[in-house]
């Protein structure tokens, strides 16, 4: 488990890593009360929150960012496993410092946050959805940096910066009126399906018929929910999976793409160029 603590501006940054051979259970406190946004990357750990006698699990957190105003009495609870690894980047600021943040952000706060600014229990539950690839992506940098020093410091402030527009961006979009999907839960297993076959997915025919939902509501809904279409998605999370393989040197180039469905190196070369803005021979 590595737990790094940045201050920027009156922000806490606290970024977690951990994985584990077995399963192991990670708890943490808050040393006082504060507003909080958690965005989620790779591994799908689960999290178990508890305040008295109440207690909130949250089962598929891969790619989550949920926001939350939490107490010193608040517990949070994190289950590793093998297939089951903690990253977490946690933004973080007490209530009297909204006033200080620079270029508005505490009206940002106050406007499209307002229940965690005016609490009224231990832990109380802010708006919450599957981060868009943008957002995906800055995560994936902040937790693949190098840097060292004045130099991370400065790359930490810019990636914030860009990962809380990208947060209050959406929170406002999806605050405008529309529907919302009433199927969470299959939209959530469709997922999972997607995640345990990146290689060899099932067509949208086939997921539709495991999960009970015709395809048109399962591409409109997934879309509503994740912020892209269905192979869309799979495309990202392909990427990703291989991003990581290269970056950690547990694949070659071509060893990569294989294992993440690609048949054509040339495909898997220009789809993660126009991704991560770089090849992935680029990778060191």
């Amino acid at each position: 488990m590595t737990r790094d603590f940045i201050h920027i501006n009156d922000f806490i940054i606290l970024v977690e890593e951990a994985s584990a051979k077995t399963i192991e259970v990670d708890s943490c406190y808050f040393e006082e009360p504060l507003i909080a946004i958690a965005f989620y990357g790779s591994g799908n750990v689960d999290l178990s929150v508890k305040y008295g006698q109440k207690r909130k699990e949250y089962q598929h957190t891969k790619g989550l960012t949920l926001s939350f105003y939490a107490d010193e009495k608040v517990e949070f609870e994190h289950t590793i496993a093998p297939d089951k690894d903690l990253k977490c980047i946690v933004v973080a600021t007490a209530i009297h410092n909204l006033d200080h943040l620079p270029n508005q952000e505490g009206e940002i706060f106050g406007e499209l946050l307002a229940e965690l600014v005016k609490p009224r229990d231990h832990y109380v539950e802010g708006p919450s959805f599957f981060m868009t690839p943008e957002m995906e992506q800055i995560i994936d940098s902040i937790f693949a940096n190098q840097y060292k020093g004045k130099t991370k410091m400065m790359f930490f402030r810019s990636q914030i910066t860009a990962l809380l527009s990208h947060f209050f961006g959406q929170l406002a979009l999806m605050q405008e009126p529309k529907l919302k999907s009433t199927h969470r839960d299959k939209l959530n297993e469709v997922r999972d399906i997607l995640l345990t076959n990146l290689e060899n997915p099932p067509s949208l025919t086939e997921l539709s018929k495991q999960i009970g939902l015709n395809t048109t509501k399962l591409k409109k809904e997934f879309k509503e929910v994740f912020g892209v279409p269905v192979f869309k998605y799979l495309q990202n999370e392909r990427l990703s999976n291989a991003h990581k393989l290269i970056r950690d040197k547990k694949a070659t180039v071509q060893e990569a793409a294989w294992q993440v469905g690609y048949d054509s190196l040339s495909s898997f070369s220009n789809a993660f160029a126009k991704k991560f803005g770089y090849r992935p021979s680029q990778i060191k």
